[in-house]
């Protein structure tokens, strides 16, 4: 992401989760997300996951109860603090079943970068052997975070990387891009750092091939409902608009 975006985060992360939007969307890509992971749970308890743009930590802090581990990284350092403040809090209060979550303030360009290469269970760095064996994961998430990357094909490379060979799978939510009235999902006010008004469907299909992934579905995930700005710019909100959002998947081979 960009400096502006870390930025606007950072100025907005004390308040975010007071944002009804912010927590409806989250809630629905949690959703998503839960109806194509396996339904034994004792297989999904057997995950490492790693969350890309997990902002203060909703979607990373709902899935954690259900997986072995969730490394959840951002690049705005306000969005980590209140993340960090929310895992003391519950440790503090002895809510054991958030412990498996280690938060990480980093620009992830590197699979290989070690501020990701500790287990949040463990909690030790994973030492590479003389077959050079490096910590992957085993699903790889993001929500609302695409339409802010300029590099798409470069984060998608990277999410690549970061997945176990054979298994690992990327699952992906943000708002499509369905036209011109695509635009007033953000206020006019609020365009410095958006990157695209959404993801287009056969754009991300095409790049997620292009990123060597297989089995790739690129489908219609939920709708919600946003209040919109009367007029481009006013700053009122007024009528209320249904923006479909997508869910890419796909797996390393």
């Amino acid at each position: 992401m960009s400096t502006t975006n870390n930025e606007r985060f950072n100025a907005e992360a004390n308040g975010w989760d007071s944002n009804p939007n912010v927590q409806l969307a989250t809630a629905l890509a949690h959703k998503a997300l839960l109806a194509r992971l396996p339904s034994n749970s004792n297989e999904l308890s057997s995950y490492d996951v790693l969350e890309i743009g997990c902002g203060t930590g909703l979607l990373s802090l709902a899935l954690a109860p259900a997986v072995r581990s969730l490394t959840a990284v951002d690049a705005a350092q306000g969005m980590i603090d209140v993340l960090q403040a929310k895992l003391l809090a519950k440790h503090q209060s002895h809510q054991h079943d958030i412990n498996n979550v280690r938060a990480v303030c980093a620009l992830l360009e590197d699979p290989d970068d070690p501020r990701i290469q500790i287990d949040p269970v463990a909690d030790h760095a994973e030492k590479g052997d003389s077959t050079d064996m490096h910590l992957r994961f085993d699903l790889v998430i993001s929500h609302l975070v695409l339409h802010h990357i300029p590099d798409l094909p470069a984060v998608l490379r990277t999410m690549f990387g970061c997945l176990k060979p054979g298994s690992g799978r990327v699952m992906l939510t943000d708002f499509e891009d369905f036209g011109p009235e695509a635009r007033r999902f953000h206020p006019e006010g609020k365009m410095d750092g958006v990157e695209r008004h959404g993801i287009a469907k056969g754009e991300m299909q095409e790049l997620l091939v292009q990123a060597r992934f297989v089995d790739v579905v690129v489908e219609t995930a939920f709708e919600m409902e946003k209040l919109v700005e009367t007029e481009p710019g006013s700053g009122i909100k007024g009528p209320t608009m249904t923006f479909p959002f997508l869910i890419c998947t796909g797996r390393r081979p």
